[in-house]
Order: C-alpha cells, then sequence, then structure tokens
C-alpha cells in the first residue's frame, strides 16, 4: 500500500481516488490541494482544484453574482464567525462581486421577482449567469449557490449547473445583502429602501388583484364567517335564554327554536302584559295557535320573578340583536349560494353549498381542490384522525368534510365507506370542471349527482347503475345545446335592441325631416313642387342660370348621374317631369336660335 501527504497530514489511502472526497468532506475551500505521494519528488506533484463557489443574490435593484475566495463550512454558526460576516473587510477579502445586472424599470423587476418566487427561470436571469459565470470543465468546477430551493432545481435543469441552496449558502447571502452598497457604486441604503419598498408595493399588489379563481376567495370568506355566526348565535340564544327564563322560564319549554324564543321575548317583554290581543302576534310568530295559547295559559301561572323594567329594556335590547344576527345570517347564506352558483354550480349542484365551500375553504382555493386527488378529497378534513391512526397503526378515517352531504347519511353503515369514496371521486371531477372550463353550467353537476343516486340504489336494490362513459356523452350533448340556446337568445336579443333603436331613431328623424327640407327650399329649381303641393319659383336666380349658355352644359356633365333621382322625385311628388322642364328647353333654343340670328 502507497502512502499519500496531502499537504498537512499524512494519510494512508489505497489511490487518489479516496484522497479527494476526504479533502472535500474536511473543507469548502476553492485553493489549490498539493498531493505529494510518500517518497516522490516535488516535480512528479499534482494539483487538484476544487470547485469554485459563486452566489448568485436576487434584489430589488438588480442581480449580483459573487465569488466566494475563502470560506469555512465548519464552525460556520460560531458567534466568532457570524462577527467576521459583520466585519466589512473581512468579508470583502473573502466575498467579492463578479457582476451586477441593475433592472430597467419597476415592470422588469416586477417581472423577474414573480419568476423567481415561482421558481421559473427567466431569459435574462440565464443570460447573466452564463456570461458571468467560468466555462466548466473536466479541470474546472462551479458550484452556484442560490436561495431558493426552486430556483436551484430551475437552473440546473436549463444551464446544468451544480446548485446548492444549503451549507455556507444562506450565512454568505446574509452578509452580502448587509454589505451590499458597498459593492455596487451609486447604491446607497436609502435607495435600496426605496426600491425594496416600491417592489414589496407592486408585488403584493399584483400577488392581491391576481385571481384565476373566479372570486372563490370570497366564498372562503363567506363560510368563514358563516361557521362564526352559527357559533355566536348559539351562545347569544343560550345567554338570552338564560336571562330571560328568570322572569318566564315556562317559555323556554314551549319554544325550542333560538329564532322564534329571541322573537317572542322581544314581543312579550314583560308577561303579565299578556291577554288574548296578544295571541295574533304570537300566532305569526310560531305559525301554531296551540303554541301561542299554550304560551298565554303559561304567563298567567308563571314561578317566574319579577324584574324591573330597566331589566326588560337590556333584554329586549339583547333579544334585537339575536334576531338581527339572524336575519343577517340567512342574508350571508343566500349570498353564498349565489356564489357557489356563479363560481363552482357544478360542485354546488353536487353535494349542496354549504360543504362545497367548506371543502374550498379548507382546500386554500378552487385551483387547489382541482389538483386534489379523489382520496385527498375524501379524508379533507379529517387530517387529525388520519395522523393518529397512522401513529397508533388502526383504521384510517373514511370520510372528512364529505360527511355532512346527504348521501352518506342516506346510505348504509356497511356502505358508508363505499358511497363516500366515490362520492369523493365525483366531487374531484365536479371541481375540476368549474376550474377550468370556460363556460359554466350546472349540467355535469346534475349528471354527476344522478350517478351518486344510481349508484346508492345499486347498494341498497342492486340495480345496475350507467356507465361513466354514456352518462358524459349524455352531459356533453346537453351543455353543447345549453350553449348554442345562450348564442342564439343573445344574437336575438341584439337584434331587438337594434331594431328598437332604429325605430326610435326613424321616429327621430320623421319629426326633424319636414325642418330639414325647409332648410332645402331655397335650392329648388324653378317649378319643381314641393312635398305640400307647392309650386316655388325664384324668377331671380333663373335668368342667371338661363342667360348663360356655358352653365346648363356643365350642369348636365355633373349632374348625369343625378337626373333620373331627380325626375323620379318630380314624379313622387305629383308633378311631371316633362312639363316641368319644357320652359328651360324653350328657353335654351330661343337663346340659341337669337344667337343664329345674330351672327351676319
Amino acid at each position: 500500500m502507497q502512502v499519500y501527504t496531502p499537504c498537512v497530514c499524512t494519510v494512508a489511502f489505497a489511490d487518489i481516488d479516496h484522497v479527494l472526497p476526504c479533502i472535500q468532506s474536511w473543507c469548502t475551500r476553492s485553493i489549490g490541494v498539493v498531493i505529494i505521494p510518500h517518497g516522490a519528488s516535488s516535480g512528479r506533484c499534482e494539483s487538484v482544484k476544487m470547485a469554485q463557489l459563486y452566489v448568485l443574490f436576487e434584489h430589488a435593484s438588480g442581480f449580483g453574482l459573487f465569488k466566494v475566495t475563502e470560506f469555512e463550512e465548519v464552525g460556520v454558526f460560531l458567534p466568532q464567525v457570524e462577527e467576521a460576516v459583520n466585519n466589512a473587510s473581512k468579508f470583502h477579502s473573502i466575498v467579492r462581486l463578479v457582476g451586477f445586472k441593475p433592472f430597467t424599470s419597476a415592470a422588469s423587476a416586477l417581472e423577474n421577482i414573480n419568476a423567481i418566487s415561482e421558481g421559473v427561470l427567466t431569459s435574462e436571469l440565464s443570460a447573466f449567469l452564463e456570461t458571468n459565470l467560468p466555462a466548466v470543465g473536466k479541470k474546472s468546477k462551479v458550484l452556484l449557490g442560490v436561495a431558493d430551493v426552486k430556483l436551484a432545481a430551475a437552473i440546473n435543469e436549463a444551464l446544468s449547473l451544480s446548485v446548492t441552496h444549503v451549507g455556507v449558502v444562506p450565512e454568505i447571502i446574509r452578509g452580502i445583502r448587509h454589505h451590499l452598497p458597498s459593492y455596487v457604486k451609486g447604491l446607497s441604503p436609502a435607495s435600496m429602501r426605496q426600491t425594496e419598498l416600491g417592489l414589496g408595493h407592486s408585488y403584493s399588489r399584483g400577488k392581491v388583484k391576481f385571481n384565476v379563481n373566479r372570486a372563490d376567495n370570497m366564498i372562503i370568506q363567506s363560510i368563514s364567517i358563516l361557521d362564526q355566526l352559527d357559533k355566536d348565535i348559539n351562545t347569544f340564544a343560550m345567554r338570552m335564554k338564560e336571562w330571560y327564563s328568570y322572569h318566564f322560564p315556562e317559555l323556554g319549554k314551549i319554544v325550542t327554536d333560538n329564532y322564534q324564543y329571541s322573537l317572542c321575548a322581544d314581543a312579550i317583554k314583560d308577561r303579565k302584559t299578556l291577554s288574548e290581543a296578544s295571541l295574533e302576534q304570537l300566532e305569526e310568530i310560531l305559525m301554531d295557535p296551540a303554541k301561542a295559547q299554550a304560551i298565554l295559559d303559561a304567563s298567567r301561572m308563571s314561578m317566574g320573578m319579577d324584574i324591573s323594567p330597566i331589566d326588560l329594556m337590556n333584554i329586549e335590547r339583547f333579544a334585537k340583536r339575536v334576531i338581527s344576527l339572524s336575519a343577517y345570517r340567512a342574508q350571508l347564506a343566500e349570498y353564498l349560494k349565489n356564489k357557489m352558483s356563479m363560481v363552482a354550480p357544478n360542485l354546488a349542484v353536487l353535494i349542496g353549498e354549504v360543504v362545497g365551500a367548506r371543502l374550498i375553504s379548507h382546500s386554500g382555493s378552487l385551483t387547489n381542490l382541482a389538483k386534489y386527488p379523489a382520496s385527498t378529497v375524501q379524508i379533507l378534513g379529517a387530517e387529525k384522525a388520519l395522523f393518529r391512526a397512522i401513529k397508533t397503526r388502526s383504521n384510517t378515517p373514511k370520510y372528512g368534510l364529505i360527511y355532512h352531504a346527504s348521501f352518506i347519511s342516506r346510505a348504509g353503515v356497511a356502505n358508508k365507506g363505499r358511497i363516500s369514496r366515490y362520492l369523493a371521486n365525483k366531487c374531484s371531477l365536479a371541481s375540476r370542471i368549474d376550474c377550468f372550463s370556460e363556460q359554466l353550467t350546472s349540467v355535469y353537476g346534475e349528471k354527476l349527482k344522478e350517478q351518486v343516486e344510481e349508484r346508492l340504489k345499486f347498494y341498497e336494490s342492486g340495480d345496475i347503475p350507467r356507465k361513466n362513459m354514456e352518462v358524459m356523452a349524455e352531459a356533453l350533448t346537453e351543455h353543447n345545446e345549453a350553449l348554442s340556446r345562450a348564442q342564439f337568445n343573445t344574437k336575438k336579443r341584439k337584434r331587438e335592441e337594434i331594431a328598437n333603436g332604429t325605430e326610435g331613431l326613424g321616429e327621430g328623424e320623421s319629426e326633424e325631416s319636414p325642418k330639414k327640407k325647409k332648410k332645402k327650399k331655397k335650392s329648388l329649381l324653378p317649378g319643381e313642387v314641393n312635398l305640400n303641393g307647392s309650386q316655388e319659383q325664384e324668377p331671380v336666380e333663373e335668368p342667371a342660370q338661363v342667360d348663360d349658355g356655358t352653365t346648363p352644359k356643365k350642369k348636365k356633365k355633373k349632374k348625369s348621374l343625378s337626373a333620373e333621382a331627380m325626375e323620379t322625385s318630380f314624379n313622387v311628388n305629383g308633378g311631371d317631369a316633362a312639363d316641368q322642364q319644357g320652359s328651360p328647353k324653350k328657353k335654351k333654343k330661343k337663346n340659341r336660335e337669337g344667337s343664329i340670328g345674330a351672327v351676319p
């Protein structure tokens, strides 16, 4: 066995391949390591250079690439090392700037930061890395350090570089962030804060506005408020019953509903004031004459204590608050129903608006719910029970939030797991249709609901359900028919609107037409007949048009296209075109005869 001496110590290895991994594990320095075989001269030594470490730093002002000349990974979290990172002179001796590419505009900065946050390598960043990183060969190796795992995977796939995000890289990035103004000329701490603040606002604004889920965040907030209102209304109703039962304890046994109890407490107030005249009001609240009569009878022999008017006033105010909360809860439930029909109609038809909204809220968005497999949708909401079952090696839960659907309660005990699995499969399909389809209809949800109903009958009676292919083909045809009807209705509506608009314009024009024709009376030729039947002659303008022998010829050339229109207009007005044009022709002949006779 040969013995090699690596720089400072003598270690026995079989060959050179065993030396390099050990040296790489000892330290991460990009320095030359000289390996001298034992007993060999210095001329026969070989130089081995380890991978050079470069660090990519993303800032609001641009991209920066730094080269780490020397850094110890062992003891990186010691207090002395952390103090050395904060020291500018020591950090500059270890890390130096290779290149910096500033962003040209705020839009470019926002685009690059959005891509980096999603783990996408932009063309701008790729060109920057290819320009500033050295060429990778057999002798020289490059190791690039980044802060994000997704970005590391994208760079490794696109540029075929060795990328890391662990080890000394986070500590180096912390030091670069601290000393960045001293590396880049013209970048002051004030300008850094300004660019960071502006980009942060733009990034947050874009994330808030960017919504591909058809406003499903409104559904998430609505179902959360609805659940909280249910808890609060129950708590307040319990407190009000306990409070009002000091005065009228028998009312709680007769009226069990919280909302009706609040209405009765607000209507009764002092039980001693109840009489036969109050029965009509109680019947309107309870919709039951027997209960109203029972309340009247119980008020006459009640065992409750007498309370002061101030206490009754406070009880009345609290009862009105409970009534208003219950009314708002009903309005919010209607709002949630309308929102679910707009955002996820198929899921709402399949399992109901409330259960569908809870699934969307628990998954975070409709897109996340669409990405989940059916097995995840089945136990969504029962994560604690699932992990407890895995830990204790017991049976896993069969259903989560979909347990509140009516299908599972209708199924038998032995078939609850089967129907929950089948229902989760259909919910997954419905959520994907709602998320990724452009024209939303509830046709697919209705067909999927029919399939679940048929599966329930199959478990109960053994009737074989239809195949999924047949049901989806029917749903597709109905969907296309519904789209064609909707397009036809829109076209018909547009035609009606256009027709109504033209009719209105025609009436307006018919009203304004006499005014326009009155204005055109000056331009009428002699002998023309107006619509009213009156002839208008302009003797002043006749000689100017007739005496000039050239003007009729020019008018004939210019009016060659409009002569027929003029004749038809004369015929419509009731005049004879030949008779009307007779006088100008005779005058023209006279002029010609006069001109001929004048020639000697």
